[in-house]
């Protein structure tokens, strides 16, 4: 079965409540097996727009990717990001699992 990730680019705004953010969301990711591969590290874009934070969370399947996002964990700390970043969030299948 392909794992599921969860790839994010954004520009943090207010970084004390993004810290909020990245506290609340700690219980939801172990829950459904998330393991960050890529977590703001230095970036180097080549080519297209693209936000200065990039982060990218490896989950054991699809569903289990989804089924975070969607928690009512995950959604909580959502709440805490409001405001705070702003970006893209995709969930995408991975190829050759």
């Amino acid at each position: 079965m392909p794992k599921g990730y969860w790839i994010v680019n954004n520009l943090v705004t207010d970084p004390a409540a993004y810290a909020a953010y990245r506290d609340a969301n700690a219980a939801p990711l172990a829950e459904y097996g998330g393991r960050f591969l890529v977590r703001a590290g230095t970036q180097e874009v080549r080519e297209g727009p693209a936000n200065p934070r990039t982060v990218v969370i490896e989950f054991p399947s699809l569903e289990a990717a989804r089924a975070c996002y969607d928690s009512a964990g995950y959604q909580a700390a959502i709440a805490l990001r409001a405001g705070a970043a702003t970006g893209a969030f995709i969930i995408v299948e991975g190829y050759g699992d």
